[in-house]
């Protein structure tokens, strides 16, 4: 299988060809009428398409506040006289196939998809095929008849936190203790993060502990850490690679409620406005930035041309392979790294946070000496 069970088998075009093999929440957000024929190719007789859209976060998460929009006005801009997209979020993989379902009975023409739990979704794409609807794979990758994926190259994620990580704790001289807290199993991508780390990191420190967080949920990550530390001692952790900023922070919290002082070098995925005011903090050390607007971008625009019967052969850039289906087009994208330096010249500059979301008040000194204010 490769780089392991569970990842995806990338294929990049031309050049590389590797298998790697890859409530009701809070209620249904639904946003926008949906009618017409499902799977008809061409979408309603006046040529708009009913696209439904199911993230596994809504509100504050990254796919509340960046994917959500930026999808949604992609698809506006591509099919201006479409219905406004149908949105449903949920971190409930049980509740995400009802909201399947329930787009199926109102046949939309297309899914994007980012699946809570890519393996336990994989009636409910197989029934959207049945049904004659596309499905877009959204930043995770699905089981079942996908026909396109869009998604971060997620290797390279997870290379660039090993080599924070290593840069930070200044590990030339080897053997530094981490604590490593990755993504739940369930999710294709953390096996991808993890194993893009320790084609870093292995060999050149001790993993004192190793987590695979249950849900990504930050309550289990803080039991986790706490633990570590029971185990290794308070001061005998030199670094810890999380996998993201929300299980970052319940780092932090944990080795706060532990009394560590100073706090190692902590990783984090995202950019979450709460993990980049960490960093100004100097509680975490770096993120990993994935600017959302060419991923929206390119979603939207596979569920428009798949919606019309189109081809995906110009907007993929290589495929992958799920347990199922095989040469998926895809896009994958590149990430980068955010440390308290370049923050201004990635996050701001892009205008993913204006410097006043950044800097308050209790952070503007620490905002002054990062040159951010």
């Amino acid at each position: 299988m490769g780089l392991g069970a569970g990842l995806p088998a990338v294929k990049r075009m031309p050049l590389i060809r590797a298998s790697v093999a890859v409530a009701v929440a809070a209620g249904l957000v639904l946003a926008g009428a949906c009618g017409g024929s499902a799977g008809s190719g061409d979408g309603h007789g006046d040529g708009s398409l009913a696209v439904g859209v199911l993230l596994p976060g809504g509100g504050a998460s990254r796919f509340g506040q960046f994917d959500k929009p930026l999808i949604e006005q992609r698809l506006k801009a591509l099919c201006p006289d479409c219905p406004a997209p149908t949105f449903a979020a949920t971190s409930d993989p049980a509740v995400q196939r009802q909201q399947i379902e329930s787009m199926i009975t109102r046949q939309v023409d297309v899914l994007i998809l980012a699946a809570v739990d890519p393996q336990l979704l994989r009636p409910s794409v197989e029934a959207a095929h049945r049904a004659g609807i596309p499905v877009v794979a959204y930043d995770r990758l699905a089981q079942g008849p996908i026909s396109g994926y869009v998604t971060f190259d997620g290797a390279t994620v997870g290379r660039l936190q090993g080599e924070a990580l290593l840069t930070a704790m200044n590990a030339a001289a080897r053997g530094e203790r981490i604590v490593m807290m990755n993504g739940a199993t369930t999710d294709p991508n953390a096996g991808w993060f993890k194993r893009g780390a320790l084609s870093v990191i292995d060999g050149k420190v001790q993993i004192g502990k190793s987590y695979d967080t249950v849900g990504w949920r930050p309550e289990n990550a803080f039991a986790n850490m706490t633990n570590a530390i029971a185990a290794l001692g308070a001061g005998e952790i030199d670094g810890v690679l999380a996998a993201n900023d929300s299980l970052a922070g319940a780092v932090v919290a944990a080795l706060n409620a532990a009394e560590v002082r100073p706090l190692p070098p902590i990783t984090g995925q995202d950019a979450d406005l709460a993990g980049v005011r960490r960093i100004v903090r100097g509680d975490q050390y770096m993120t990993v930035y994935k600017p959302f607007e060419p991923a929206a971008g390119a979603a939207a625009k596979m569920a428009v041309a798949l919606g019309r019967g189109e081809t995906l052969d110009s907007i993929a850039t290589g495929t992958v392979d799920n347990a199922t289906t095989e040469d998926i087009p895809a896009v994958l994208l590149p990430s980068v790294p955010v440390t308290v330096g370049n923050i201004k010249d990635t996050l701001v500059k892009d205008g993913m946070y204006t410097i006043d979301q950044i800097c308050t008040p209790e952070l503007r000194s620490a905002c002054d000496k990062a040159g951010l204010t």
